[in-house]
């Protein structure tokens, strides 16, 4: 595994979390609050599963510089892969916009639900995405 892409993005140990906050108000925010924003807010474990709650598909290679998937340093153009962006909805929670894997887009259906999980995003960092629960529970058995 490679780095985190945000060291405060998610909790460390066997079963990490993506961290959230909640504020004074008792309402949930994602991502934690840093510097002033934060006074008063509680670090939150946001829950590992959701629903799929909006979908695309990113067919076109970002805007410069892009150092996701398929880039990295003397690899010349990226060998870019179209990808599944969603809203992912955390009962009760918040919904995370997140990258969605292990998944086609014809897979994908309003309520699916999906399963947190940490996936490299290039050469030197991982970063968050969800995925079809039915996936992660067949791959962990």
């Amino acid at each position: 595994m490679g780095e985190k892409i945000d060291p405060n993005l998610w909790s460390d140990g066997a079963t990490p979390h993506l961290m959230g906050g909640r504020l004074p108000s008792g309402q949930i925010v994602f991502p934690m609050p840093t510097g002033d924003a934060a006074e008063g807010v509680e670090p939150y474990k946001l829950s590992r599963r959701g629903k799929l709650w909006s979908w695309t598909q990113q067919g076109f290679l970002p805007k410069e510089p892009y150092e996701g998937p398929g880039s990295g340093p003397g690899e010349g153009p990226p060998d870019f892969q179209p990808f599944l962006l969603g809203y992912v909805e955390l009962p009760g929670e918040v919904i995370v916009e997140s990258l969605i894997v292990d998944a086609r887009l014809e897979d994908l259906h309003l309520g699916m639900e999906l399963e947190f999980c940490i996936v490299p995003f290039n050469a030197r960092y991982d970063t968050f995405a969800f995925r079809p629960a039915a996936q992660a529970e067949s791959q962990a058995a």
